[in-house]
């Protein structure tokens, strides 16, 4: 079972949790609870990989979504490495509009990060190594969490992150400059982030003074210069993948095994496993994998 520290008011909608909640779950309907001498057995001097999904997801998609990613990063890894994964869920569908609250739901992430970091410093102060995944705002958790952190961060991969291009140069340069390696999966097909992004950049410029009135986003086309001395490029997703928002944390029991190292190839190269069914999140999870290294 995927271990996850739930920062969850409720399993759908709702806001942040008072504190940090630990469970042990494969899917919603064997979703329990889970101790802290349980957890911290679980990460002692072992390499930390936590990861976290994006906005409008509930409980049930969280779990399903992270603890399959889980399955995938860990037939990269031998079975005697001193890995371990930890699930993050947080409210990213707190807002009832579902897309249109996106303006509203970067300060929930940002306080979902202020909940997490004392936790994190509190408890994980016996693992080998903390690192961070996530997907989307997810984003805006994990660069709150590790600003706010006095652990060291060993890795940081951003994935389709729906947040400013230039935020590892600006709102969170702090947060980047405690990281030792920090890399981003990017792709200009991500519909997502090509054309709800700049708007509710917008709207939140209009609602909050000081947001920018616009930026891209560094899921679609990258970080913007100059980048972190930490940061580990190419980045750019083959235009011909299609990726979309959506692609990164796919569900599919037939995703193929690829052979590693994987890293992101040039423009023009084609889908990684025959292009088979799964292979979006068969990249991902081997990329992954072989950035962690």
């Amino acid at each position: 079972m995927t271990r996850f520290l739930d920062l969850r008011y409720a399993p759908v909608g709702g806001g942040l949790a008072t504190q940090v909640n630990l469970a042990q779950a494969t899917s919603s309907a064997d979703y329990a609870s889970l101790s802290l001498a349980e957890l911290q057995a679980g990460i002692r001097g072992r390499n930390v990989l936590i990861v976290t999904h994006g906005f409008n997801v509930d409980r049930a998609n969280g779990i399903a979504c992270l603890s399959n990613w889980e399955r995938l990063v860990l037939r990269y890894f031998p079975a005697d490495s001193p890995f371990s994964y930890v699930g993050v869920l947080w409210p990213g569908d707190s807002i009832w509009a579902h897309g249109l609250d996106y303006p509203d739901e970067p300060k929930v992430a940002d306080s979902a990060g202020a909940l997490l970091a004392p936790f994190l410093d509190a408890n994980f102060q016996g693992a080998a190594s903390v690192s961070f995944a996530s997907h989307s705002l997810g984003a805006r958790v994990v660069l709150a969490t590790i600003e706010k952190m006095q652990l060291p961060v060993r890795r940081l991969t951003l994935m389709a992150g729906a947040i400013d291009d230039n935020c590892l140069n600006h709102e969170f340069a702090e947060a980047a400059a405690k990281v030792g390696a920090i890399s981003v999966l990017a792709s200009k097909k991500d519909t997502v982030l090509s054309r709800l992004f700049p708007l509710g950049n917008f709207i939140a410029g209009i609602l909050d003074v000081g947001h920018p009135w616009w930026r891209a986003a560094i899921g679609h086309c990258g970080p913007s210069k100059a980048w972190p001395a930490s940061f580990r490029a190419p980045f750019e997703v083959p235009y011909g993948w299609s990726f979309d928002h959506g692609s990164y944390l796919q569900i599919d029991p037939a995703a193929p095994l690829l052979a590693i190292p994987v890293d992101v190839p040039p423009q023009g190269t084609p889908p990684p496993g025959g292009g088979a069914e799964g292979w979006q999140e068969a990249f991902t999870s081997a990329f992954e994998s072989t950035r962690f290294a």
